[in-house]
């Protein structure tokens, strides 16, 4: 007969195993996902409802927008637009039938462009066009509860934030009231679908990082970080269950990955990660106990890094070696179990990868050792070896 506390032990061996990668060593499985010219610049990964990835990104070689979605046993890599040079600045959502919704940059005709599937087809629509730049430095995609889209995007025309939303018969665009602003942007929706926007705004000597958000009331825009150094590019937001936002972002005069979050009061600011010159590029996720995440560059040593933060310290990782790059456009998700998946360009070999970290498996045979498995597996050895 099985007893209850010694089956307690596994379960909750498996639980830590499980639900706490960034306590445990991870192993990180790195494929190579599209190798078909010069591509994977501009990733964007989501999960869908079984944790199968599905990544945006542009085709260098031949400017084209692409799509790679994993079924379960291979990567179809479909090209969703090749009209002009399109697909830089992509931003990635699935609604809840697993169906890609994409933004990205028309770069031949300077428009915000968005592409949905329906599932035998890409619709295709200008969201912005019309004379002058805009998508320029980031678009930002989000799906609301009714599965409508909701971008955010650099309008380089007018110097400014625009934001654009989908009724569902047509598109309403906003652009912000300040000035020199937009640039290397994030938006997650809240619970009641208004978008909190983080972005940096670009001085003749300094960057700041700033948050934008909407409520009932209107807008509101905090400055964040700022000074007389450059902080605030290549930011990354999520929101808690609070619907409090945390953001990352790479402070450029120091060098350095910097966090900030809110509490419900106050920001609390926080470096990450000062060793060398890091922090580009950075996507960030939470976990469900709304602990950070964060995929970043390693500009010093060329490698894509990797953070997490488990309740008491931050644990980092370098996941893979690159080659020399200015970004690696990387793009973090975390599956059911807390694991990351991280999509990013390979600048050596010109190629889209894509690696998941899951915990090693001595991590867990420690963490069954702590719990007192040893003892258990002992003890049932000697039972046997008495039968």
């Amino acid at each position: 007969m099985k007893r209850l506390p010694e089956l307690m032990v596994i379960v909750l061996t498996l639980l830590v195993c499980l639900a706490a990668p960034a306590r445990a060593e991870l192993v990180w499985d790195v494929q190579t996902v599209d190798s078909a010219g010069n591509v994977g610049h501009y990733t964007s990964l989501a999960l869908d409802a079984s944790g199968y990835p599905h990544i945006s990104y542009l085709d260098g070689t031949n400017g084209d927008l692409k799509y790679a979605r994993w079924d379960g046993s291979s990567w179809s890599t479909p090209t969703v637009d090749s009209v002009g040079y399109v697909g830089r600045w992509n931003s990635l959502a699935l609604d809840s039938s697993g169906y890609a919704h994409i933004s990205y940059e028309d770069e031949t005709n300077h428009d915000l462009k968005y592409a949905a599937w329906n599932g035998s087809s890409w619709g295709i629509q200008t969201v912005h066009g019309g004379s002058g730049y805009v998508a320029d430095y980031n678009t930002a995609l989000a799906l609301d509860s009714n599965e409508r889209p909701h971008i955010s995007y650099s309008n380089l025309t007018e110097g400014r934030l625009g934001y654009a939303r989908w009724t569902g018969t047509s598109w309403v665009k906003e652009d912000s009231t300040d000035y020199n602003v937009g640039w290397h942007l994030s938006m997650a929706l809240d619970a009641d679908d208004y978008p909190h926007i983080s972005y940096h705004e670009r001085g003749p000597t300094s960057d700041h990082l700033k948050y934008k958000y909407q409520d009932e009331a209107g807008w509101h825009t905090t400055f964040l970080d700022y000074g007389s150094g450059r902080v605030g590019r290549w930011t990354s937001i999520a929101l808690d269950t609070d619907q409090y936002p945390h953001i990352s972002y790479y402070d450029v005069t120091n060098g350095a990955l910097k966090y900030a979050a809110w509490d419900g009061s106050d920001w609390a600011f926080e470096t990450v990660d000062g060793a060398g010159n890091v922090g580009a590029c950075t996507s960030l996720a939470l976990d469900a106990h709304g602990r950070p995440h964060i995929s970043y560059l390693n500009v010093t040593n060329d490698a894509l890094k990797y953070a997490a933060w488990d309740g008491s310290d931050w644990a980092f990782y370098t996941v893979d070696v690159v080659g020399h790059t200015d970004c690696l456009h990387t793009s973090l998700a975390l599956d059911a179990h807390g694991w990351p998946h991280i999509s990013y360009y390979d600048q050596t070999n010109g190629d889209l990868k894509y690696a998941v970290g899951t915990p090693e498996p001595a991590s867990c045979i420690l963490a069954l050792a702590a719990l007192g498995f040893g003892g258990l597996y002992a003890r049932r050895r000697r039972r046997k070896e008495a039968d």
